[in-house]
């Protein structure tokens, strides 16, 4: 489903507004997702107070993103957190006026709010700690409300797990990034990729300290910032239950591209995150926190593995991933990760 096959009255009636009133629709692609396609509709109304622009978001154009998006019920996972689960967020995110997908989990259409003039962060350019600190706030405001929740009896599809496939897939996976990444990325970070993919069992066996809704790959491309300080969360296509500082090392660790200033205002961005979910009531316990939050700074190199090697390649993406997989990488080394999981490293 692509917007060259909405029908005006069809898409009316997704909106809301009486038959006859959307008189004309044009759209132009938006934003640089490589796991679906998002347009622009621009909307000509007559007789209606309609929105005079929305976002639809619909299947990739490439097979291969596809293929992967079903695979992992991407597709599915996010129509899902519109249709069930956002509304009990207090997180910003645009409004969904309609939301649904086909049985076999593959054709899918999302028709939300134009989040315009808010923009999307530039993730090759990273950002710094007074970018970084509302998009902390909205993690807080995602966590919170669902911290060690069990969310997964209400909401099963939360539970899905792609386990099997990452460990099975990761080998191969893994020695085809090393080769594409050779002359791009340091040795060491190729060195720990394989070393991360030959030890991936302990890191999905890590014994988190709590639980909660996550998002799953919170980082610049992922979030709207407008004139005035708003912001907006949009992908929600890796949506689950997981551990809440999971995406809190994952957003500072591929954000940050200067490695000395991340590590400079790493722990100021970690104490600022416990302090807003401790600001709903949450009891924190910072150790296991902090150690929680080491482990996952290898969630990053994980993605750019992972994401690379599945999704159609493109010159912007080719460096994107690079920049996911040598700025956690770094994050990484420098918080031990790798022997905390391994049982080289004790605290």
């Amino acid at each position: 489903m692509t917007p060259d096959g909405f029908a005006l009255e069809w898409l009316a009636a997704r909106l809301g507004a009486p038959a006859g009133t959307l008189r004309g629709m044009t759209s132009k692609r938006l934003g640089t997702g490589q796991m679906s396609d998002s347009f622009r509709l621009s909307l000509a109304w007559q007789g209606h107070d309609g929105p005079a622009t929305i976002v639809a978001k619909c299947p990739s154009h490439d097979a291969q993103s596809r293929a992967i998006a079903v695979a992992l019920g991407s597709y599915a996972r996010e129509v899902n957190w519109y249709s069930e689960l956002a509304q009990r967020s207090a997180v910003a995110r645009p409004h969904c006026y309609h939301a649904e997908i086909a049985d076999d989990g593959l054709d899918f259409v999302l028709l939300l709010s134009d989040c315009a003039p808010a923009v999307q962060a530039d993730q090759l350019a990273g950002a710094g700690e007074v970018q970084l600190r509302p998009a902390i706030a909205q993690l807080a405001a995602l966590h919170a409300p669902f911290w060690n929740v069990d969310m997964v009896a209400a909401y099963p599809w939360l539970g899905a797990s792609s386990r099997a496939l990452i460990e099975s897939a990761l080998p191969a996976l893994a020695q085809g990034f090393a080769a594409r990444y050779a002359g791009r990325l340091a040795p060491e970070t190729l060195a720990l990729a394989m070393d991360l993919t030959s030890n991936i069992g302990a890191y999905l066996d890590w014994p988190v300290s709590a639980t909660s809704v996550v998002h799953g790959d919170f980082r610049l491309d992922n979030l709207l910032f407008a004139p005035g300080g708003a912001m907006f969360v949009v992908d929600w296509q890796t949506v689950g239950v997981g551990c809440p500082y999971g995406d809190l090392a994952y957003l500072v660790g591929t954000s940050i591209a200067n490695p000395v200033v991340r590590a400079g205002s790493e722990m100021g961005l970690f104490d600022d995150y416990v302090r807003a979910v401790e600001g709903f009531g949450v009891v924190i316990d910072r150790a296991a926190a902090s150690r929680d939050y080491r482990v996952h700074a290898l969630s990053g190199v994980l993605m750019a593995i992972f994401a690379s090697m599945n999704v159609e390649r493109t010159e912007r993406g080719d460096e994107m991933f690079a920049v996911m997989a040598e700025r956690p990488a770094r994050q990484a080394l420098e918080l031990g990760s790798l022997g905390l999981i391994t049982g080289q490293v004790h605290d």
